[in-house]
């Protein structure tokens, strides 16, 4: 029996809502594989099970869907690990801790190719290497100082640079994001990435804390 035509209009009004979301789904998965440069946007619209011309209805070329996988996928990490932040009820050192695992958690994930994506390609794209570093590195900058200055505002941390001391903190969790991302299925000799973490932690907060109080 045909569906009356009154129900097809509700269908494609649910169906029109989830497109964007198939679309940047199918863009992530496809920039983690390829690139941003190899990626076209009739194989975004093969992955999303769409016709092109449905892709820009919604984003008008490749570098706004690339932001558009950032600000939907990426951010709200980000935002997340903001809230975490701003919670002074946490002592500084469980904070970074929390920060640095949960970076290492994404590790599994396809969002975590956009740091070497980015990093690959900022020289042949350099609109969106200043879109992600507005957007994305200079926020988790600013989220780090702000950890780092209320640990020595409330004695916990002894007194840093604090500018000098972020890319300390982050550098070995970004390091082995990158590494899963690239060299890790063909290197020989395996890497605990949580060892890692764990033994940058032990590292980082005897070199934080204030002078003979860490055991």
């Amino acid at each position: 029996m045909p569906v009356p035509p009154s129900k097809h209009p509700a269908r494609r009004a649910r169906r029109k809502d989830v497109r964007p979301s198939e679309i940047r789904e199918a863009a992530l998965a496809l920039f983690s594989e390829r690139g941003f440069a190899a990626t076209r946007l009739d194989d975004v619209a093969e992955r999303a099970g769409v016709g092109k011309g449905t892709i820009y209805l919604y984003f008008p070329n490749k570098e706004a869907l690339f932001r558009a996988v950032v600000r939907h996928d990426l951010l709200p990490n980000l935002e997340a690990l903001e809230s975490v932040a701003d919670s002074e009820s946490t002592s500084a050192t469980t904070t970074l801790r929390t920060i640095l695992f949960a970076l290492l958690a994404a590790c599994d994930r396809p969002i975590s190719a956009i740091p070497k994506l980015v990093i690959a390609e900022a020289g042949n794209f350099p609109a969106l290497a200043r879109f992600y570093v507005e957007e994305v590195t200079a926020r988790g900058r600013r989220l780090i100082e702000r950890v780092l200055r209320r640990g020595i505002e409330q004695g916990e941390f002894r007194s840093v640079d604090v500018t000098l001391t972020v890319p300390l903190v982050v550098a070995p969790a970004l390091m082995l994001m990158l590494w899963n991302a690239s060299l890790r299925p063909y290197a020989q000799a395996p890497v605990d990435p949580a060892k890692v973490l764990e033994h940058h932690l032990d590292v980082l907060f005897r070199g934080l804390a204030p002078i003979q109080t860490y055991p």
